[in-house]
């Protein structure tokens, strides 16, 4: 599996409801912050635990621990956190031979606030990961895939979504499947037409939760959202919280509970880590709802710790699935 998307290094804390409310920021989103904001975030923030994330690359890192091959596409710069984030990843099991830039805008990083609930609010300077463009797709490693992985939240930059179209047109002739994550409620808001061309045009599996998916067709309903992407024709792992997740199909909808876990400590990663295990279940031709079932395990796991990277090998966590 190949995935595009942020190449980010996380700085997590927790805070109190009040911290979030002086920030002046939307609980539980993610809000674009330019370096000069997001110094000033941090210098507020309190205790912190600094790891490797972005979005897709969570997800590829969490397919690797399942036992598959993933390989990610990014940008970075030749600084200490670009140094960071292609080491953690490349120790993850994930390829990654992405150059770094010598020039241009700073590695990204996300400052992710977690509050008492577990919810985590997210502040994210791109960086080094806007300036993506077409000239940074890989053809043949998108050739040689089963799944070419698109992470929504890069979609603010215009560059990126050149090279999300470029990427997966490339994917449509070569016969690799095409997955998208639509990321943030806020982000599909700004570019809904955007995402809609790109799922009619070339997209056979969508990843999206509650928010996401009715902010896509403007509805309140989330029947009436998934009663929407089923009339696309497009498959769809839409998750619900504790509520588990629902699978859309041509056939109808197939509904699976979501995984035990003892306490949910951080929400961060956990839909990332879902489309991680649907997506290795998909690669190996299982049933959507055992696909399902293995996303859930994956996301019970992360939900479970602080951070958005698995801590223990999520095959060994499925083995009664796989095996």
């Amino acid at each position: 599996m190949v995935g595009i998307g942020n190449a980010l290094v996380d700085v997590l804390s927790h805070e109190d409801d009040a911290f979030v409310e002086r920030l002046g920021v939307v609980k539980g989103g993610m809000q674009l912050v330019d370096e000069e904001r997001a110094a000033a975030i941090y210098q507020l923030m309190g205790p912190a635990v600094e790891v490797s994330g972005g979005s897709a690359a969570n997800t590829m890192v969490g397919f690797a621990s399942f036992g598959g091959t993933s390989r990610y596409l990014s940008r970075i710069r030749d600084d200490q956190l670009g140094g960071v984030f292609a080491h953690d990843l490349r120790a993850s099991g994930v390829e990654f031979d992405v150059p770094p830039a010598t020039h241009g805008p700073a590695t990204g990083c996300c400052l992710i606030l977690v509050t008492p609930d577990a919810e985590r609010t997210l502040n994210t300077f791109l960086g080094a990961s806007a300036t993506f463009g077409p000239d940074d797709v890989d053809p043949d490693a998108i050739a040689s895939a089963g799944v070419l992985y698109l992470e929504g939240y890069l979609f603010d930059s215009p560059e990126a979504q050149a090279a999300f179209r470029a990427a997966a047109a490339h994917a449509n002739d070569n016969g690799t499947k095409v997955a998208v994550s639509l990321s943030d409620g806020f982000c599909v808001e700004r570019h809904r037409d955007a995402f809609t061309a790109l799922i009619e045009d070339h997209v056979d599996l969508v990843f999206a939760n509650e928010a996401e998916i009715t902010a896509l067709y403007e509805v309140d309903d989330f029947d009436e959202a998934a009663a929407r992407v089923r009339h696309h024709g497009t498959i769809a792992a839409l998750t619900r919280g504790a509520a588990g997740s629902v699978v859309v199909t041509d056939d109808g909808l197939v509904a699976v509970p979501a995984a035990p876990v003892e306490q949910v400590v951080d929400t961060t990663g956990a839909g990332d880590l879902y489309a991680a295990g649907f997506l290795f279940g998909t690669s190996r031709g299982l049933p959507h709802e055992v696909c399902a079932q293995l996303g859930s395990i994956a996301a019970s796991e992360v939900i479970g710790h602080l951070g958005a990277r698995p801590q223990v090998p999520l095959r060994e966590l499925a083995a009664h699935l796989l095996d």
